[in-house]
């Protein structure tokens, strides 16, 4: 059987409900508004935020997309993909602003945008867009899922990120890292690494200058652009397209909706108290991770362009090229990924056709060019500790559920390796097994795919080039985590890239399935509640406790080993009784999920857990006068390089200084720096237990605080430019003060002004 697979259907006036569709995104909007005022975001910056984003870069973004874009898409899909190119278009003009010291100019591209829409006659038409509509029911859907994110924001991320002290003294240990990025941004074209002065940014850093292009147009804090406003937007615009690719794809609605659920909360089955040996991707992390948040809504107009040009489609390249140029340094994983599905395009028409399908090859043609710009141009050739490490994944779990130390970690046996690999691609083909829907028999009647053309019978719907493309991106994601390596197993963002696409691919496979006999739809929905239940006695009888020394690996895999016997039996059974095999065995596959789906559905807006406080009273403050009364260039030399931890060894992961001062250090963290990531493969410890690079700059910023003298803190002006002193501990280094002139102090942190001598 097929899937109809086809383009976005243009709803019949009679069957759209108008004038009602703008009421659940309304709600969602207001419950935003009342949620941010409520954890302490001003009416000034709310206003000021939204109305630049709205007509600063969704505005011009959506008449740039209506006019260069696919067309034909609905009112909502408009405003999501209008808003990533704005967002793509925004940066791309900030970066050479910035360099020439105009970061205002930046307005300059919606003005300029908005009016040659007012003026040029051709132009105005795309004010009205296409006049498609979405069913009621699919808006109040999207609104639900976005308004349950809204949720999990306000209960998850929001209290334990405050924007004043003691509220944001304990943020998560990236979160000033991602902030001192953002001021690196606001002040500096090309960007550095600011905690270590002169270090090279070999990283996907855009997402920065979009919130400093925002917070230099909207005067907000970037501290409140990085924890209320910024990921906001591009979350809910990324859940909207994810949602439209997979109506588009399948040519059914509920599709896309089930695909975004799927998106959010599809896990493995939670076999073992304590913890997850599978962890699951998902966009839970979107707060953390602004990289990937914007990286994941700049690729989802990329993807749902390509499944329409693919096919045969309209639409200008244009469009598929201004996106792929700001992934280049949006996020680093999405570009090898889509080489990977256009390959996969590639090679199977090929195959079936016996020529080349050309806009594959034109597409590879853009996604190449970028990984070349993105490798050569702003990483430098750098790879920030990224290698090619087979199991490496593998081993990293295998460590977290024994509680191994690094040196045990990288002595782990390649048979057990091998084996939790092999484990866990059992465990993924059972969360994505709707994808079996794309290898069974076509129903006589079913409408072919567009696209399909050229593969015919059995395989046309599974070599239609949307769905190659969408499931060469999935099998990518997982190969590179099994492949690759990272100090910090950064390899897991390729399948939190690719979870999305697996996801559309799986929906739209099942929905095969539950069309390939009267009833399906019954039977399936037993199998799935009998998979629930049978995982819940599984992990009752069969699971341990997680983590723990010495955990067997034999108790770990003896769970999934008996489900997995429960499918081989089922199988069989059905295979001689002559029923349906594949409905029975994808929704017990599935079923076996669901509670492991459901507690995650509850956790996510359950309340937060705290975190031990990182930065001291007054340290915001004495930074931000720093801030203040000190210019871009100037450098600052820190007694700070340490989180307060109970780890025995230094966590380097210290970058409050540079973040809420916005100006570079000296010597602050390294752990993030590439000088210290490229070292990591050199041994078996961790990357957080590394020194600094260059003991001697940082003996000499250490010595101007520990023995402070004429000549200690005259050589780090001297020798490295160094203006200002941030010191903490004041009681602990009184004679800083006999060298350096005292600027500011509160609590326990002062600043000094080194004297030109």
């Amino acid at each position: 059987m097929t899937v109809a697979l086809s383009r976005m259907p243009v709803l019949p006036a009679a069957k759209a409900r108008r004038g009602f569709g703008w009421v659940p995104a309304g709600l969602v909007t207001v419950a935003a508004v009342v949620v941010l005022w409520r954890f302490g975001v001003p009416l000034r910056d709310l206003g000021a935020f939204g109305g630049y984003i709205s007509l600063g870069v969704m505005l011009p973004g959506v008449l740039l997309w209506r006019a260069l874009g696919p067309g034909g898409g609905s009112l909502p899909a408009d405003l999501a993909a209008g808003l990533a190119l704005g967002y793509a278009i925004e940066v791309l003009v900030y970066l050479p602003a910035r360099a020439l010291g105009a970061p205002m100019a930046v307005v300059a591209w919606p003005v300029v945008t908005v009016v040659a829409f007012l003026a040029v006659p051709r132009l105005r038409r795309h004010w009205r867009g296409s006049g498609v509509r979405v069913p009621l029911w699919w808006a109040w859907a999207m609104s639900g899922i976005v308004g349950y994110l809204l949720a999990w924001s306000a209960r998850q991320f929001y209290p334990t990120h405050g924007l004043t002290w003691p509220g944001n003294a304990g943020p998560y240990v990236d979160m000033p890292y991602h902030l001192a990025l953002v001021g690196e941004l606001r002040h500096h074209m090309p960007p550095q690494f600011p905690a270590v002065l002169g270090e090279p940014l070999s990283y996907h850093w855009f997402v920065y200058a979009e919130m400093a292009a925002t917070s230099w147009v909207t005067g907000i804090e970037p501290q409140t652009l990085l924890y209320r406003l910024a990921v906001l937007p591009m979350l809910a615009a990324t859940m909207v397209l994810l949602a439209v690719t997979g109506w588009r794809l399948a040519g059914r609605p509920w599709v896309g909706i089930e695909s975004v659920v799927a998106t959010c909360l599809a896990c493995s089955p939670a076999l073992h108290a304590g913890g997850e040996l599978f962890p699951a991707a998902s966009p839970f992390g979107a707060w953390l991770s602004p990289t990937q948040t914007l990286g994941a809504l700049l690729f989802a107009p990329v993807a749902l362009a390509l499944v329409g040009l693919l096919r045969g489609g309209r639409g200008r390249w244009v469009v598929v090229g201004v996106l792929l140029l700001a992934l280049t340094g949006a996020k680093a994983t999405y570009l090898p990924l889509l080489v990977a599905g256009l390959g996969l395009v590639l090679v199977v028409r090929l195959l079936t056709d016996r020529r080349v399908h050309r806009p594959a090859l034109a597409a590879g043609g853009f996604a190449v060019a970028g990984l070349l710009i993105a490798q050569f141009v702003l990483f430098a050739h750098g790879s920030q500790g990224m290698t090619v490490t087979p199991l490496d994944t593998m081993r990293r779990l295998w460590r977290a559920a024994a509680e191994l130390s690094d040196p045990e970690m990288a002595a782990l046996p390649l048979g057990l390796a091998l084996a939790l690999a092999a484990l866990y691609v059992a465990v993924l083909a059972g969360v994505w097994a709707g994808i079996a829907g794309f290898f069974v028999r076509p129903v006589p009647g079913d409408d072919p795919p567009p696209g399909g053309a050229g593969a015919g019978g059995r395989w046309a719907a599974l070599c239609d080039p949307g769905v190659l493309l969408l499931g060469g991106i999935g099998v990518a994601g997982v190969g590179a985590v099994l492949v690759l390596g990272h100090p910090a197993a950064s390899q897991l963002y390729f399948l939190t890239s690719a979870k999305p696409y697996l996801a559309i691919v799986a929906v739209a496979g099942a929905g095969v399935l539950l069309r390939a006999f009267p009833g399906a739809w019954r039977v399936a929905a037993g199998a799935l509640a009998a998979g629930a239940g049978l995982a819940v006695l599984v992990a009752a009888e069969f699971g341990v406790e997680m983590p723990v020394r010495g955990l067997r690996p034999a108790d770990v895999a003896l769970p999934y080993l008996v489900l997995g016997g429960v499918l081989v039996v089922v199988a069989a059974a059905l295979a001689v009784w002559r029923k349906p095999v594949a409905v029975v065995l994808v929704a017990l596959a599935c079923g076996f999920t669901v509670p492991a789906a459901a507690d995650r559905a509850v956790r996510q807006v359950g309340p937060s857990g705290g975190s031990q406080p990182m930065i001291p009273e007054g340290g915001v403050e004495a930074a931000r006068w720093l801030r203040e009364h000190s210019g871009p260039g100037d450098v600052v030399a820190t007694n700070l390089h340490c989180r307060p931890t109970v780890r025995r060894h230094c966590d380097s992961r210290h970058y409050w200084v540079s973040a809420y001062s916005e100006r570079r250090v000296l010597v602050e963290g390294w752990a993030y720096a590439g000088s210290t990531l490229a070292r990591t493969p050199e041994t078996t410890e961790s990357y957080l237990r590394i020194g600094f690079a260059d003991p001697l700059r940082l003996a000499v910023n250490d010595a101007a605080f520990q023995t402070p003298s004429e000549q200690t803190i005259g050589r780090l002006a001297q020798k490295y430019g160094v203006k200002w002193l941030f010191v903490e501990g004041v009681r602990e280094t009184p004679d800083v003060g006999r060298f350096a002139r005292l600027r500011f102090r509160m609590g326990e942190c002062a600043v000094y002004e080194v004297i030109a001598r």
